[in-house]
């Protein structure tokens, strides 16, 4: 899967081939899973997958940036981000080792 692009379609396809239900049951769930995760993290909480990883928001302050082509000073607004940390089971198994106990 190399320089490739998982999907909405890609997820709904491998629920269809793998649990068996309609495509258009597999594409429901998949706009119900991630309508949760986001209305969560609009929310302001946190999303945990075990295994997998955490989603998370956080609010980033107003700073002074600076143009790198001119070097001149612009502030730059304040924010909310969304942060991924993958667990260390993730990092393993993405590295190619055993994985850890779950977190």
């Amino acid at each position: 899967m190399a320089g490739r692009t998982v999907t909405r379609a890609d997820l709904t396809e491998a629920i269809y081939q793998k649990v068996g239900l309609s495509r258009v049951e597999s594409a429901e769930i998949i706009e119900e899973i991630l309508g949760e995760i986001t209305n969560s993290l609009v929310s302001g909480v946190s999303v945990k997958l075990s295994s997998f990883g955490s989603f998370m928001v956080r609010e980033k302050n107003e700073r002074i940036g600076r143009n790198p082509k001119t070097g001149v000073e612009v502030p730059i607004t304040p924010r909310r981000v969304m942060v991924f940390k993958p667990s260390n089971v993730l990092k393993a198994k993405i590295n190619g080792k055993t994985a850890p106990d779950e977190d």
